[in-house]
């Protein structure tokens, strides 16, 4: 049988018509010779009722099924204000199973006590739950919003390569083995800084990328090994450019998604003021706590102190550009230097992070010294960037939001596992697919490890 309505769809308005609903067994109940189901899927659920129907009797929960039948309105005092379909039911004529279903290891209505290990490890029956579904709809949703936005604002949005160089600058690479190059290894991008900006000097002005990103880190829970970012470069720009085009984007996302109109233009604090003001460069400065508070955070210091190595670091990463006039403290003073980088802020939690770049070789090459890379080390590792630079590299800038964090404080969660379809538990592993997981001799002698 093939579906003719939704499970959702069923209103006063189809009484009388004949009707094929397809579906997931959500509860059963027996009143003699009368049976009831509620059918579920994507798009809400319907009650169904079976007459004197002995096939029914065989019906578990999370049975996949087709019923056939005439819509119906229920009885007086039977109908359910809560559902879309409330006022009506199907008497049911055939019904068909599609396939039937095992005890599963946990009820749908009722989680708040089963771990999230093992959600997540059935978690194919843990996204069959209609508040996990909204979570995921409003992610979609909100990713379409973006993309519509940029694409009006001249946007292209270009792929960047999975398998890249390791630059190990700042959090720890996750590395891939060449079975070609043995010896040799890929990274998984931590993000796509080096590309875009190689997209800059390209000449195609306006890119952005959802992109898919990589860090071995310590997890959180706002933090994944995995996650997605929306990824933005331009050239010819400044931050107004940048602070207008970011403001305008969650307007219209807000507006569109979840029918809240932010109020705009966002305000913004220095890194010095808010660190004197709140001791923290991403501060909450809410009056009220559930709404939502956009906050920039401007002018950050360009490198820091490292006490464990006893030398100078990038605050945030070396491809950005200092305050023009803070250029001339770089060699002598370099705690004093600001930056021109910049962080989005919302109700204290830091959701997005960019800054104006450096587009010269002479520059960047002082920069690298300052922290500690020598000429051979730089040319070693960005040596593909610096030599671009001297071929027409446009002034250039931009930013990426964290999406999962994002959608996860839009969607009211507290945990960004909540907005990612298969997420990793906080140990880095996945209880579904038991990754990561050992592999057979062969592949290691492929690629020429040995553990």
């Amino acid at each position: 049988m093939k579906r003719t309505h939704t499970c959702g769809e069923l209103t006063v308005k189809n009484i009388g018509e004949k009707a094929i609903l397809t579906g997931w067994v959500h509860k059963r109940r027996d009143h003699g010779k009368l049976i009831f189901v509620d059918i579920r899927d994507r798009y809400g659920m319907t009650q169904v009722v079976f007459f004197k129907m002995k096939a029914a009797e065989e019906l578990r929960s999370e049975y996949v099924i087709a019923v056939k039948g005439i819509v119906q309105k229920r009885p007086k005092g039977t109908e359910n204000p809560d559902m879309s379909t409330g006022e009506v039911e199907l008497g049911v004529e055939e019904l068909e199973i599609m396939n039937p279903s095992l005890t599963p290891p946990f009820e749908l209505d009722n989680v708040a006590d089963i771990s999230e290990e093992v959600r997540l490890k059935y978690r194919y029956i843990d996204l069959r739950r209609p508040d996990v579904q909204k979570k995921l709809i409003l992610r979609h949703r909100i990713i379409k919003s973006m993309r519509d936005f940029l694409d009006k604002e001249g946007f292209i949005e270009v792929e960047t390569p999975v398998l890249t160089k390791s630059t190990p600058e700042g959090a720890r690479d996750f590395l891939v083995p060449s079975r070609l190059s043995h010896g040799k290894f890929f990274a998984l991008p931590q993000s796509p800084q080096l590309f875009k900006q190689l997209l800059m000097i390209s000449g195609l002005e306006r890119y952005f990328q959802v992109a898919r990103c990589f860090r071995d880190e310590d997890l959180r829970a706002d933090r994944q090994p995995e996650f997605t970012q929306l990824d933005m470069e331009l050239s010819f720009t400044d931050e107004e450019e940048i602070f207008g085009i970011i403001e305008e984007l969650l307007f219209s996302v807000f507006k569109e998604s979840i029918g809240i109109e932010l109020k705009i233009p966002f305000p913004r604090m220095s890194y010095k003021e808010a660190m004197e003001k709140y001791n923290s460069d991403k501060p909450d400065i809410r009056e009220k706590k559930q709404g939502f508070q956009f906050l920039w955070v401007t002018s950050f210091p360009l490198f820091r102190y490292n006490e464990e190595e006893k030398k100078w670091d990038m605050e945030h990463h070396p491809f950005t550009c200092p305050l023009a006039e803070d250029m001339g403290l770089i060699e002598k003073e370099p705690a004093r230097v600001r930056s021109r980088a910049y962080d989005l802020v919302i109700n204290g939690v830091e959701i997005a992070s960019g800054s104006i770049r450096i587009h010269k070789r002479d520059l960047q090459e002082k920069i690298f010294n300052r922290i500690g890379l020598s000429m051979d080390q730089a040319r070693e590792r960005f040596g593909f960037l610096l030599e671009a630079f001297e071929y027409g590299a446009p002034p250039h800038g931009g930013i990426a939001l964290g999406l999962d964090r994002l959608i996860a404080l839009m969607a009211g969660s507290d945990t960004i596992r909540d907005v990612i379809a298969f997420p990793k538990t906080q140990k880095a592993g996945c209880p579904l697919t038991d990754a990561p997981s050992k592999v057979d001799e062969k592949q290691l002698k492929e690629l020429g490890i040995r553990i």
